[in-house]
């Protein structure tokens, strides 16, 4: 059996891709949907039919040739597999009312059981199951619903209720839609059940932008001028420790911060020409790619000094960036921590004293990603090698062609970088 993942993405509506090893199983492709189908020749009256047997990605092609597998066999038997499958929903709709019903809370569950847990990493996992959990606790007379009675007006009603918060309404939105297509696809739910998810508010939950002080300031991609930079390293003293050592990494590196705080001692090594620290592609944003590679970041400046200060202190088979108690410092302590030096925050408002709040404002750590990648715009860095340094994929035939790594370049820009820095350290 051979299925190309990279070919089924790219199949436009009314094209399908068959299954090598699977003669009948195909992937057809509609306007909205990727199907996996079975098609077979009626041992009945001979005639070509097909059933469907659930959607891809949500149902992988080990799945698929399962199911495939098992309807073959029933055909072998004499049998029509599209009939018996007519059969059973009929069964299902006109049948004796079974005790159980499936609820809305048991079809929630079976999604982030089954599919939440396994395609997301711990944190992102647990942080769906936390949204999810709580629209289920917030409505028990909705948890308690059939799943295959929602209608229109109860997603709307939900989600509405929520708009306040468009942008996590959407990703909620979204999630209870997959969710939805999962127990449809298994055959949990009739398969004639609307999904509303999928159509309510479509397109409408879209974010107003951050809101800081209690008012809604809009959509911002703040980047901190040299100025504001200047500022903030003259202020780093006043952060504790770990923090600001986290700080000077964003800047010196331009690494995303759960890349910063993943960083242990095996991922640093001395190279012909200098240090290096590698990326494990799971510990990126990329791992989801088929073609991601690990992330060489170059270690100079004040992210070499303070990589060689941290394994010094915490030896080997440690994390770096680790607490007093040894835990790892998390990317939302940091941002949390960041948002609470502002001040427009509820602490800074209960301090008191100078050098309690940050001199520049209104910055996300993020911002200092997209700081350190403009100025090595401003510095002439060219735009293939500022990406490269980001991590970011190239796209279309350039990422199908192009495997350079860059290397030689990613350690001449941030060797330029780190000079600027220090420039703007020393005003």
């Amino acid at each position: 059996m051979y299925f190309d993942a990279r070919a089924a993405k790219l199949l436009k509506p009314g094209e399908h891709l068959a299954v090598d090893g699977c003669n009948g199983l195909r992937l057809v492709v509609t306007a909205t949907r990727k199907t996996w189908t079975y098609r077979y020749k009626s041992p009945e009256d001979g005639r070509m039919k097909q059933v469907a047997l659930g959607q891809w990605p949500a149902m992988p092609v080990q799945s698929a040739a399962a199911a495939w597998q098992a309807l073959r066999d029933q055909r072998g038997t004499g049998v029509d597999p599209g009939a018996a499958v007519r059969a059973q929903r009929q069964a299902h709709r006109t049948g004796p009312v079974v005790a159980h019903v499936y609820t809305v809370a048991d079809l929630v569950h079976d999604y982030l059981d089954q599919h939440i847990d396994h395609s997301r990493k711990k944190e992102g996992a647990a942080a769906a199951r936390r949204a999810l959990q709580q629209v289920l606790d917030a409505d028990h007379d909705f948890a308690g619903k059939a799943a295959g009675s929602i209608t229109r007006a109860d997603a709307y009603a939900l989600l509405d209720a929520r708009k306040a918060t468009p942008t996590a309404t959407q990703k909620l939105r979204s999630m209870l839609g997959a969710a939805w297509d999962l127990a449809l696809d298994a055959g949990r739910i009739d398969g004639e059940t609307p999904n509303w998810w999928r159509e309510v508010l479509r397109g409408k939950l879209k974010s107003k932008g951050k809101v800081i002080g209690g008012e809604n300031v809009g959509r911002q991609r703040r980047v901190l001028r040299p100025a504001e930079v200047a500022a903030l390293l003259a202020w780093l003293p006043n952060m504790h420790a770990l923090a600001g050592d986290v700080t000077q990494m964003y800047l010196w590196t331009c690494c995303r911060g759960s890349e910063i705080l993943s960083l242990r001692p095996e991922h640093v090594t001395q190279e012909d020409d200098g240090w290096w620290w590698t990326v494990p592609v799971t510990l990126t944003k990329n791992e989801r790619y088929d073609q991601a590679v690990d992330l060489r970041v170059p270690l100079v400046g004040r992210a070499l000094q303070i990589v060689q200060r941290r394994i010094e202190a915490v030896g080997p088979s440690s994390w770096l960036f680790a607490d007093e108690q040894g835990e790892p410092y998390t990317q939302h302590r940091y941002s949390t921590y960041i948002y609470d030096l502002q001040p427009y925050s509820a602490k800074a408002a209960r301090r008191q004293g100078e050098g309690l709040t940050l001199p520049v404002t209104g910055w996300t750590p993020h911002a200092l990603r997209k700081t350190g990648r403009t100025l090595l715009a401003s510095l002439g860095c060219p735009e293939e090698v500022g990406e490269a340094i980001l991590g970011h994929m190239p796209g279309g035939i350039v990422g199908t062609y192009n495997a350079y790594s860059y290397d030689t370049e990613r350690r001449e820009w941030l060797a330029r970088l780190a000079e600027r820095l220090e420039s703007l350290g020393e005003i």
